[in-house]
């Protein structure tokens, strides 16, 4: 692992981080990372939402990024659950180091499956290696990575590198706690699963179904002061509409099933997040210096979103719970003449956008030597069509082996190339799928190419001893 990280630093090197304006975009461009709760790669109507039966809602915001930016169709996140998925996001690491496995729940609840109550403080952060690097940075949204149910005496978030936060119940310091209709009636009451007794922090309480319009309040009052000094920025939005219970305002409820709900708040929280876009697009400095990068922390809900065609859904490791919907936008960041591209051959993952945010700022972090993520900056800025080297692995939440309608589920995946397998934690049950010919994966072909087979369970093998705790408790 060690020779594999020297050799992602020399990448970084050689990607050209350089911190001068060139042909390449801004030297210091903002960051605006937008990363959205349980929705599927399916559910944007750019993605091909409204094309489902029933059909979703028009994102217009959204799909008006894609228009004038990338659609990245082979985009992965390092887990298909959230907190795991957002500790990779954040740390640049599998989160299997930080025995961040699965969601992060009650004390009683985190030991019962091996997992722990939050992030260290001390692991490697984008924010904290872009604050040291003279950027204002910020948080708006769901943290999910300490601070939640009745575990208090997590870190604040400012201790990860953010200058600023908001967030919601799963986080700690100040925060927007839901009032919640049932829709049946009542009146509105308090949804906050103990995060009012927890202290730490102002709380502000807000009808649910517009709780991402104070994030994105809050981030435009943090962009307009970042810029007003003369600070570039980096600004994670984070929303959580889309994750369950659903509830959107009452316009967009439909006929009360799962399924509409579920489509007013996707609704919903691209109207409100269209206030950010349209801030920064109406804005010449800020539009000719921001990146948005937007994606989802994993698969659907089952009964929610939807995978498009890919199989499986949220806390599975087939590629409907793994693989994520991404955007990126930025008229003065991109490549000259990037407009409306869809780029279908890049693989990589939400671990690999630290390293490549980093390259594009034209920061040489000591925290690269400890990235599991590779630099990509010309993937992201649309001039390269460049996958990662090292392949991808998963391993499954240890809480996750029946859900929905999957049963013994896998425990561990590896996807190389076109192939992607997926086996037990000892080898065995292996599942082979060609994602070049078979993006579905419905054809198992492990007893046509036995050698792949032994090569990429042996390597999901080696990859999971590696890791600090190699696997959970035996949970169903």
């Amino acid at each position: 692992m060690l020779s594999h990280r020297v050799c992602l630093l020399a990448a970084f090197l050689l990607a050209g981080a350089a911190p001068i304006a060139t042909a390449q975009g801004p030297a210091r461009p903002n960051i605006v990372m937008v990363f959205i709760d349980d929705m599927g790669w399916g559910d944007l109507s750019c993605f091909g939402g409204q094309e489902a039966d029933p059909p979703g809602p028009e994102t217009e915001n959204i799909d008006r990024l894609a228009e004038e930016g990338i659609r990245f169709t082979q985009f992965y996140v390092n887990s298909p659950i959230c907190s795991p998925s957002r500790c990779a996001l954040t740390t640049g690491q599998y989160p299997q180091r930080h025995n961040i496995t699965s969601y992060l729940a009650s004390r009683r609840e985190n030991k019962r499956r091996g997992v722990a109550d939050w992030l260290d403080p001390k692991a490697p952060t984008l924010a904290r290696a872009l604050q040291e690097a003279g950027y204002a940075t910020g948080h708006f949204g769901k943290w999910h990575l300490g601070g939640q149910r009745d575990v208090g005496e997590a870190p604040l978030i400012l201790r990860y590198g953010f200058g600023e936060s908001l967030t919601n119940f799963e986080g700690l310091g100040p925060r927007v706690l839901p009032m919640c209709d049932p829709h049946n009636g009542k009146p509105p009451h308090p949804h906050a699963l103990g995060s009012d007794n927890l202290g730490r922090g102002p709380i502000f309480w807000r009808d649910r179904a517009y709780v991402t319009e104070e994030f994105t309040k809050a981030a435009i009052n943090f962009i307009r002061a970042a810029e007003h000094r003369g600070e570039p920025f980096y600004a994670n939005v984070w929303p959580d509409d889309v994750h369950s219970p659903f509830f959107p305002p009452e316009a967009l409820r439909g006929d009360g099933g799962k399924r509409k709900l579920y489509h007013g708040v996707l609704d919903a929280m691209d109207q409100q997040l269209g206030e950010l876009f349209d801030y920064i697009r109406e804005r010449p400095s800020l539009r000719d210096n921001t990146l948005i990068l937007l994606c989802s922390d994993n698969g659907p809900e089952p009964g929610a979103g939807r995978a498009g065609p890919y199989r499986g859904v949220k806390g599975t490791l087939y590629e409907g719970g793994v693989r994520s919907p991404m955007i990126a936008w930025g008229p003065g960041v991109l490549a000259e003449g990037v407009r409306g591209a869809v780029n279908e051959s890049s693989v990589f993952a939400a671990f690999d956008i630290a390293p490549s945010v980093l390259a594009l700022a034209g920061v040489d972090s000591p925290m690269l030597e400890q990235f599991d993520g590779e630099p990509l900056p010309g993937v992201l800025r649309g001039e390269s069509q460049e996958s990662r080297s090292a392949p991808l692995f998963f391993r499954r939440p240890p809480d996750r082996n029946n859900f929905a309608r999957f049963k013994d589920l896998p425990d561990l995946a590896v996807r190389e190339g076109d192939w992607k397998l997926l086996c037990e934690y000892d080898g065995t049950a292996p599942e082979l799928y060609d994602l070049g010919s078979d993006r579905g994966e419905g054809n198992n072909v492990a007893s046509d190419y036995p050698e792949v087979t032994q090569r990429l369970t042996d390597a999901a093998l080696e990859w999971n001893a590696s890791m600090p705790t190699d696997r959970g408790p035996e949970l169903e």
